[in-house]
């Protein structure tokens, strides 16, 4: 199966986080499936660190890439699904996130509730 990473899964499978769910870990550590970053969240990440509101090591793109994390460029596709979505969220970036994971048939790896309430599959 497809899955892409919301942005606090990452941080939490990078840092051994205890708050990754078991399910999230299992997902991961599958060899069968293929575990996507979206730009959405280097982006987002980057905006974060940039005005000191997260610490990320310097080589984590790096780290992820070793890990077998592939990367998701956004599309032309991928921001014009933004508009069809319903107002349940109003975080640009998860939003993104939403539209990428719908529009490329993968499941988002999430806590988040308000993204739950999408009609996309989630874990």
């Amino acid at each position: 199966m497809k899955y892409l990473l919301d942005t606090h899964v990452l941080l939490w499978w990078l840092a051994n986080n205890e708050e990754l769910t078991a399910d999230h870990q299992r997902i991961i550590r599958n060899k069968r499936n293929i575990c996507f970053i979206s730009a959405a969240t280097v982006w987002e990440i980057s905006i974060k660190t940039g005005l000191r509101k997260l610490v990320v090591a310097e080589e984590y793109l790096e780290v992820a890439r070793s890990q077998g994390f592939l990367e998701l460029p956004i599309s032309w596709t991928h921001t014009q699904g933004v508009k069809q979505l319903p107002d349940h969220h109003k975080d640009p970036f998860d939003r993104l996130l939403i539209s990428q994971a719908l529009s490329e048939g993968m499941t988002l790896l999430t806590v988040d509730e308000n993204i739950r309430k999408y009609q996309l599959p989630t874990a």
